[in-house]
């Protein structure tokens, strides 16, 4: 049984139903909120490895989509300093296996790290479609602002309430795919 450490954005229903999947492969899950983390730009270096940085950024993210950020034209420096400002940019879900990371639901990564997934679709982009984060998606603080556990809003205590974490998260250094021995 693979332990899988996934940040999200609270209320997303794709993620929602990728943690799902995840379980239902037998994982054990810890949710985390994406953006109520704290990033430093070194940390979040680590999910992205050698993807190229337009993939980096969330194509469903409000200024991705109105034009106002343009995820080719950031260095890989600019783009973390800007996504540690506005984590709403940071392409999801977040995942680490064996303290191996990696932005995005990546069935083929995930199958080489142990959790082979049903054969149910597997969910990928805002399941809200082109219009989302407009009137569909709720917004990250209203989730909070109605949610049973807001009054202590951690990832944790709004994953476990809606039943879909299941164990805290640990705080441990761990590799990039980078930095595993070859062999």
């Amino acid at each position: 049984m693979s332990h899988v450490t996934f940040w999200w954005k609270p209320g997303c229903a794709t993620n929602t139903r990728q943690i799902r999947l995840l379980e239902a492969a037998g994982c054990t899950v810890t949710v985390r909120d994406l953006l109520s983390e704290v990033w430093t730009p070194e940390r979040l270096a680590g999910f992205f490895g050698a993807l190229p940085v337009a993939q980096w950024f969330n194509p469903a993210a409000p200024a991705v989509k109105s034009g106002a950020v343009v995820p080719g034209a950031f260095s890989p420096e600019a783009a973390l300093l800007r996504m540690v400002e506005e984590p709403l940019l940071i392409r999801r879900p977040l995942i680490e296996v064996g303290g191996l990371r990696r932005a995005g639901f990546d069935p083929g990564w995930l199958a080489l790290r142990g959790v082979v997934l049903t054969d149910a679709e597997v969910p990928q982009g805002c399941s809200h479609g082109e219009h989302a984060h407009t009137a569909s998606c709720p917004p990250p603080a209203a989730v909070a602002a109605t949610h049973p556990a807001a009054e202590h809003a951690t990832p944790f205590a709004l994953s476990l309430s809606k039943g879909i974490g299941s164990e805290r998260a640990s705080t441990g250094s761990a590799r990039t795919e980078s930095d595993k021995a070859p062999g």
